[in-house]
């Protein structure tokens, strides 16, 4: 079978799978859906490095000279490209943040009441 009738394949398994039911919402986190410890640390990781990526895409910037820029070697910032982050914290990624020129603001307010704990979040600006 070809690659292209192997994704219809794929896409239609998916679809009848969906159809009966067999696929639950998520939560809008999916390291909390997987039951990842500290899912929301993991969740902002990956949207600071979302945010990478998309810098270096948007500026057609090579891994070497986005590198560079952040005072990084070339296979870091693959790693981060790829989703690679467990030797990343959320301070790293915002330090590299601006490193590529971006202001990163951290705000910090009274929690929802109706939540019993206060939580972490990554918000782009307009």
């Amino acid at each position: 079978m070809t690659k292209a009738g192997e994704r219809l394949l794929r896409s239609v398994r998916k679809a009848r799978a969906w159809a009966r039911g067999e696929f639950a919402a998520g939560s809008g986190n999916v390291f909390a859906d997987l039951g990842v410890a500290n899912a929301e640390e993991e969740l902002a990781k990956a949207q600071l490095a979302g945010h990478i990526r998309r810098i270096i895409q948007q500026r057609r910037l090579t891994q070497i000279r986005a590198a560079g820029l952040m005072g990084l070697d070339q296979p870091k910032v693959s790693a981060i490209i790829n989703g690679r982050l467990g030797g990343f914290s959320s301070d790293r990624l915002m330090r590299l943040l601006v490193a590529l020129g971006q202001d990163v603001e951290i705000v910090v307010r009274t929690k929802a009441r109706r939540r019993e704990r206060g939580h972490i979040r990554v918000v782009a600006a307009a």
